[in-house]
């Protein structure tokens, strides 16, 4: 092991959110000058064709002279996202009702089809 290195490095501090199939890591780490900086850790859980499971992750670095800047685009988004859409999750995961727009105007489009269809299947024929 190197001088620089700290044997701790990981576990200087670190938060974890849970969120379903998704897992964030906020860990404090340490530059080679003992400096801290934030690492933002995605873990998501995936399955094989054949049921096994994987994680895939990706990872955001942010440093210090970046915090207050971040942060503040950070709330602006949040803010933003809240003001248009509110708060309620609106998703096919979150809600079993939930249909894409892609399936609404499918299942529309069907629904003419299948009106139109029976129009011409009631045609009385005895009044021709």
């Amino acid at each position: 092991m190197s001088e620089n290195a700290s044997p701790n490095k990981d576990e200087i501090f670190s938060k974890v959110l849970r969120a379903g199939r998704r897992t964030y890591f906020f860990d404090v780490r340490a530059t080679q000058a003992n400096d801290f900086y934030l690492t933002i850790t995605e873990s998501k859980k995936h399955e094989n064709n054949n049921g096994d499971s994987y994680y895939k992750k990706h990872k955001i670095y942010l440093y210090k002279e970046d915090f207050e800047r971040f942060k503040g685009i950070m709330d602006d988004v949040m803010d933003y996202i809240i003001k248009e859409k509110g708060e309620e999750v609106i998703s096919d995961r979150h809600n079993p009702d939930f249909k894409k727009e892609e399936y609404k105007s499918a299942e529309i489009e069907l629904e003419e089809k299948e009106n139109n269809h029976n129009a011409f299947i009631d045609v009385n024929f005895d009044e021709i």
